[in-house]
């Protein structure tokens, strides 16, 4: 186990300097068992986080993520989340004004994360794969960036169901009622 746990620190290490080294404007800890963003990474990518614009942690087990992670990283363009354990983000994701794309599918969402509609650049979000009843349609409606949301596989509400339509501008995707994801 300890060998394991050692690969997997290296390998989050290797990836890290790439970043750093290649001055690439990606950070890509995908699938690395993280249970929480390593608080090291920040010393090592302070004279580079602004200019880092696309984070993938999907495939980890994050459990939650801090509010120093949205305001160190506050350039972002592109943040990949999928596949984790979230529930919720901190209030300080309302600091990223750069943000178009958030993925957040197959999480544990239960509550829409209401912060993401005062972003004013966001263009995509993904939920797929929550377990979300409500949606905030006016406060969504309103946002003039929005292209596009997904909530497929989520328990909506018929409420949502009916209102949503007449009121966006963007593409809704929903499931059929009562339709869930296939098992991994």
């Amino acid at each position: 186990m300890l060998r394991k746990m050692g690969e997997a620190v290296a390998r989050v290490a290797r990836k890290v300097n790439e970043t750093v080294e290649s001055g690439s404007d990606t950070l890509d800890l995908a699938e690395c068992k993280l249970v929480s963003f390593p608080i090291g990474i920040y010393k090592v990518l302070r004279n580079v986080s602004d200019q880092i614009h696309l984070i993938t942690l999907a495939n980890n087990e994050l459990k939650s993520l801090t509010s120093k992670f949205m305001t160190t990283f506050s350039q972002l363009r592109e943040l990949r989340l999928e596949g984790n354990f979230l529930h919720r983000l901190p209030s300080e994701v309302s600091t990223l004004h750069h943000l178009k794309a958030i993925d957040l599918s197959r999480n544990q969402f239960r509550d829409f994360p209401e912060q993401l509609t005062t972003l004013p650049a966001l263009e995509t979000i993904s939920l797929e794969e929550n377990e979300i009843v409500d949606v905030p349609v006016e406060k969504l409606a309103a946002m003039l960036a929005l292209r596009c949301i997904n909530l497929r596989f989520n328990p909506l509400s018929a409420e949502v169901r009916v209102i949503a339509p007449p009121l966006i501008k963007f593409d809704m995707l929903m499931s059929p009622e009562g339709a869930r994801a296939a098992p991994p």
